[in-house]
């Protein structure tokens, strides 16, 4: 047995609470990381994982051994950084998570640069607008907008993203220019953004010289997907509030209008996100540094913020 190795599928285990995932994490048939973890426990005299036909769990000398065995396999990866960097060389995987239109939009077209800058570190790039489990999954960092909540996790701010509201010409044909945002309740269609961990629908927000704004009607269509939301505005299916960046292309030529620019919320911040309970590899601080030089830039591609005006007086929401 190959005690490093089978330590090391032995805490993939833990961290991805699945054989399986851990398995798939690994590149490693799930029979052989079975096998390594059952030649650990011979080796220790200890059972470290109790195994049912539906899940795993850790067992009190299991997670002892982990915390003790995850300190060394940390003193490891600090020790091959400290080399990697001293080469100048950054190398190996990088896992990184990104919600659809920011890649699409913002870190895909970015990417070759980077490349070109570090061609020995690989990608594999997970899209999706779902909350992950960075330990679980096995994902170094996340890319995402929005307030953070896991305080047991390590962020930088990349940038704002500017948020507009637009139709497609069709649809402000049908249903008319809203002029102030109260007459989104008047007859007018929206297009709901979905949170994929609640199903909540995420209200459109707007600032005034009052504050901020929020329209919660109930929408004819929800989606819980940026890319497939930016599209149901192109095919004419209703209002919709997204980032500057995703809809540019279609304002720029046409398929797209902003409505209510002078109300523009505020701007939305994006961070890259990590586990604070992980070595911070050499690949990966090239790769966030790299993240907070090129993104303000393009996070911010939108144009200026439009004033606040009042909001009227007989407006009710």
């Amino acid at each position: 047995m190959n005690q490093l190795i089978a330590i090391r599928a032995f805490a993939r285990v833990v961290e991805a609470g699945s054989f399986t995932r851990a398995a798939d994490s690994l590149d490693m048939p799930n029979a052989t990381l079975s096998k390594l973890v059952r030649e650990l426990e011979a080796h220790l005299g200890v059972r470290l994982l109790q195994r049912t036909t539906r899940r795993v769990s850790v067992t009190a000398e299991g997670q002892a051994y982990y915390e003790r065995a995850g300190r060394v396999l940390r003193d490891l990866e600090d020790i091959d950084a400290s080399f990697s960097a001293a080469r100048g060389t950054p190398r190996g995987l990088l896992r990184v998570d990104v919600g659809g239109s920011t890649a699409r939009d913002v870190l895909v077209p970015a990417l070759p640069d980077f490349m070109q800058r570090y061609p020995d570190i690989r990608i594999e790039l997970g899209v999706s607008d779902r909350a992950v489990n960075l330990i679980g999954e096995n994902v170094d960092c996340v890319i995402r907008g929005g307030p953070l909540d896991d305080s047991s996790l390590v962020a930088r701010h990349l940038g704002d993203a500017v948020l507009i509201t637009c139709a497609s010409p069709a649809y402000l044909k049908a249903y008319g220019l809203p002029a102030y945002p109260q007459e989104l309740h008047n007859g007018h269609r929206l297009v709901s953004y979905l949170l994929s961990s609640s199903g909540r629908a995420v209200p459109f927000r707007f600032r005034s010289a009052e504050g901020l704004l929020e329209i919660k009607p109930e929408h004819r269509l929800g989606i819980n997907e940026s890319n497939a939301h930016l599209a149901a505005a192109l095919a004419g299916m209703g209002l919709v509030q997204t980032f500057s960046y995703a809809a540019g292309p279609a304002l720029r030529s046409g398929a797209l209008v902003e409505v209510l620019q002078p109300w523009r919320p505020a701007p939305y911040p994006f961070h890259v996100v990590y586990p604070n309970n992980r070595h911070v590899t050499h690949r990966l601080r090239v790769f966030i540094e790299w993240l907070a030089e090129r993104m303000p830039g393009l996070l911010a591609d939108g144009g200026a913020e439009g004033p606040s005006p009042r909001v009227p007086p007989a407006a009710s929401y």
